[in-house]
């Protein structure tokens, strides 16, 4: 029997579904695929219990992160930020300066911290409210409270 291959967008599902239970067991609660201030969509937007905010950007395929050029302007949004990627992507290729978490639908690990950058008080204070309105907005299923986070 051979096995299929997934399709990128069923690669991305199942490693923000690993990311999300990760940062859930590191106390943190997620919102994923959100629009920010500045355009981009990031995948995963993560609040710890003191306030502190983790981007991931996930990556399905090297293609996928090769073309990408925007992740660099997701530190405005975050005090840590990491890039999150399936068991066979070729870890190599992630800088070195950036958190690595290697991910499946099952389960993820933190394979290198991501560097703290942290935020000035007045940005998080609105990035906070921002996600906790997005957040809440979902929860009653109002799609024009899910705008975007700035």
């Amino acid at each position: 029997m051979t096995k299929m291959k997934k399709s990128r967008p069923e690669i991305t599902a199942e490693v923000t579904e690993g990311v999300c239970r990760l940062l859930h067991h590191h106390n943190m609660a997620c919102v994923t695929e959100l629009r920010l201030g500045n355009g981009r969509r990031l995948d995963v937007l993560a609040m710890g219990t003191k306030g502190e905010l983790w981007a991931v950007e996930v990556k399905s395929s090297v293609e996928d992160f090769r073309v990408d050029a925007k992740w660099q302007s997701y530190g405005d949004y975050c005090d840590r930020f990491f890039f999150a990627v399936p068991m066979e992507f070729p870890r190599e290729l992630i800088p070195d300066d950036q958190g690595l978490i290697i991910a499946d639908r099952f389960e993820a690990a933190i394979i290198r911290p991501a560097e703290e950058s942290r935020l000035n008080a007045a940005r998080r204070k609105k990035l906070l409210i921002d996600f906790g309105r997005l957040a809440a907005g979902r929860l009653r299923g109002d799609s024009k409270m899910d705008v975007l986070i700035s």
